[in-house]
């Protein structure tokens, strides 16, 4: 691998899929580690995409009268968007449907198929349509997948088959060779034990086109395609031929490949560590320089799922507490790698404590008091080129080394709790050396020593933003614009020395820029959130108990006579299209047909998205008032149920009814 370039993948995410914080998570990191290696005058390439083939996308473009490819174009949107919202910085986005990579995935299965590395052969075995994977009778559970508990069927059938058997013991040597290779240890483990107690299998790669039509044509049987992870793995490699950002640097993709890192979830680390890696051995190319494989997010302790309704949207938690603070709030809970729980109140907590608190209050107290006691300047003391103070020391000698010099401890191995800690010993350190020095103080009676406290601040608050700018970046440059400085991307990678040993300069306690430095005050980084209004906000939401009063209204004055329900009417309803009311996570804007077409406005969207509802039967009030929700007319109500655990369900009729059906 080159030294002056930095590859970094995500996996390419199914389509279908609801983009959650799951997926968030992946990508964050991804962006985090791009952003870092920029600064440091690294050449990146941030991959991210989607995976665009397979039987679900299949069934569900037949479902709502689409073609498959009409389906995915209609479903990408919600990962580019969601990462846009995210301030995700990727350099390309891959989709398993570009005609660059189902050229290159044919080509590649063409010289597999030449050097003998696949054969074609009868198979039986018990096959999950959800999952779209082969299992032995061994591994099924009870007639189940064992992996999502869902029904398998028995199919017989000629397929194409990759002899994966054959690289089991060179993989095990290759991982037992190289200890990072796979990340966090503990899957490294779990792998080595897999690969030592199992007799690894060959790897079915295709399906019949009379079973499954929508996929990547063989390039030498016209009657099968592509099995999908064999489709969509291929696309790191494939993107290193048409998606980079230089490509007279690609030299055929040698530039490029391997990459460095290749972040995914737990649950597909098989698929990574032991198909992807077998095939790049068959192939002869150069193998990655690790897989990371973190946990997942879990809800008071239970796994995120629709049916629980716990399911977290990232774009909601950006949106309310800003996309800076969920940022940071995912990687400085928990250590990347280990699964963890989300709640809002631990995220308040962190956001009150140490972004408002902690950091927002130093950068604001520092401003303030430079705009009073020096006229908004900076004065850079005589003295502190040669010789650093005590403070200067403590941050030079022992917190930035651990960040820039120890890459193979900390950046490399993905520690970004461990990263964050050291930068938080830089703005706990600054807030004591103000408490201690007091330089309301020292502004009476020693002009000399407040210059350098106020100098010692500016360089703390400055080596945070540049430290924090890959998990804060919008934050960061707001740091960076109140300390009096101009850009600090720009100015970081301008300050890179020749020496590629070397940090930037803008990290030695030295560093000025070439013009005046005055600070200014800006709005708050982080306002605090009131948790008591917000509690009062949710009981009153949530409602009191009932009490006597309550009962003996609920007996008497809530009910109503069979006149007045006669004024509701109800119809059946079927949408026909579906979308997000832009700036609400909730609202769901339908176009339902009851006999004509009305638009309704219901907040279902934590529970569902808009692909969920295309072509569904639902049920309808249409005698209902106008009303307006964010500015959106709704002209009718649906109906939904929730349960004691909060899931909601929307009702729809048993059977088929044709929609305007009036309900009685």
């Amino acid at each position: 691998m080159a030294e002056d370039r930095f590859y970094i993948t995500t996996p390419i995410y199914y389509v279908n899929d609801v983009p959650h914080i799951g997926h968030a998570y992946t990508t964050i990191a991804a962006d985090i580690l791009a952003r870092y290696n920029r600064l440091q005058g690294k050449t990146v390439f941030f991959l991210t995409g989607t995976d665009e083939h397979g039987q679900k996308v299949e069934k569900a473009a037949k479902e709502k009268g689409r073609t498959p490819q009409e389906h995915a174009d209609m479903l990408v949107d919600n990962f580019k968007s969601l990462w846009q919202k995210l301030n995700i910085s990727n350099d390309a986005f891959i989709r398993t449907t570009d005609t660059e990579h189902v050229k290159t995935v044919q080509g590649i299965i063409q010289l597999l198929w030449d050097n003998g590395e696949i054969e074609k052969r009868q198979y039986s075995g018990w096959y999950c349509t959800p999952d779209e994977r082969f299992w032995t009778e061994k591994e099924i559970i009870e007639g189940n997948c064992p992996d999502c508990g869902r029904p398998v069927d028995e199919i017989e059938e000629e397929n194409y088959f990759f002899l994966m058997s054959k690289y089991q013991l060179r993989l095990i040597r290759h991982i037992e060779d190289n200890p990072d290779f796979i990340l966090p240890h503990t899957r490294r483990n779990e792998v080595l034990g897999f690969l030592k107690n199992n007799e690894l299998g060959d790897l079915c790669i295709t399906r019949p086109k009379s079973r499954l039509s929508w996929g990547i044509q063989l390039p030498f049987d016209e009657e099968f395609v592509t099995y999908v992870w064999f489709d969509a793995l291929l696309n790191y490699f494939s993107a290193t031929r048409y998606l980079v950002p230089h490509p007279e640097q690609a030299k055929e993709g040698d530039f490029w490949w391997p990459a460095d890192h290749h972040l995914i979830g737990k649950d597909i680390l098989t698929t990574h560590s032991v198909y992807w890696i077998t095939m790049l051995m068959a192939l002869k190319f150069p193998l990655p320089g690790n897989i990371f494989a973190h946990g997942w997010w879990t809800v008071d302790g239970k796994k995120m799922s629709k049916s629980l309704g716990n399911v977290v949207d990232p774009a909601e938690m950006a949106e309310k507490f800003g996309i800076d603070a969920f940022r940071y709030f995912l990687f400085r809970e928990v250590t990347f790698g280990l699964d963890g729980d989300f709640s809002e109140r631990a995220l308040i907590r962190r956001l009150n404590t140490e972004l408002a608190n902690d950091l927002g209050n130093l950068l604001s107290r520092f401003v303030t008091m430079v705009g009073k006691y020096q006229d908004h300047q900076i004065k850079i003391p005589s003295g502190d080129r040669t010789e650093l103070n005590p403070f200067a020391r403590e941050i030079m000698c022992e917190t930035l080394p651990a960040l820039n010099d120890i890459q193979t401890e900390h950046w490399s191995k993905l520690r970004f709790n461990t990263i964050l800690d050291y930068i938080w010993n830089i703005i706990r350190a600054a807030n004591n050396h103000i408490a201690q020095k007091e330089p309301w103080k020292l502004a009476k009676d020693n002009q000399s020593e407040l210059n350098r406290v106020l100098f010692n601040v500016w360089n703390a608050l400055r080596l945070t933003a540049v430290s924090l700018y890959p998990f804060m970046p919008d934050t960061c440059e707001n740091i960076w614009k109140q300390l009096g400085l101009h850009s600090l991307v720009e100015e970081t990678i301008q300050s890179i020395p020749t020496t590629s040993e070397q940090i930037p300069s803008v990290y030695e306690w030295d560093w000025k820029p070439d013009y005046a430095i005055k600070v200014s005050k800006g709005d708050p980084l982080f306002p605090r959130v009131d948790t008591n209004k917000r509690d009062k906000k949710e009981k009153k939401a949530e409602g009191s108990p009932a009490g006597k009063d309550n009962k003996t209204k609920e007996a008497g004055d809530n009910l109503i006579t069979i006149h007045d329900f006669a004024k509701v009417q109800l119809k059946v309803g079927r949408v026909i299209d579906a979308q997000r009311v832009e700036g609400s996570s909730k609202l769901i804007r339908l176009q339902v047909d009851t006999g004509e077409i009305r638009q309704i406005v219901a907040g279902i969207g934590t529970s569902y998205s808009p692909d969920d509802l295309r072509g569904k039967s639902i049920i309808v009030v249409t005698n209902l008032k106008p009303a307006k929700l964010m500015g959106v007319e709704s002209q009718g109500m649906l109906l939904a149920a929730t349960d004691s655990e909060g899931v909601l369900s929307i009702l729809t009729p048993e059977k088929d009814v044709r929609q305007g059906a009036v309900i009685r």
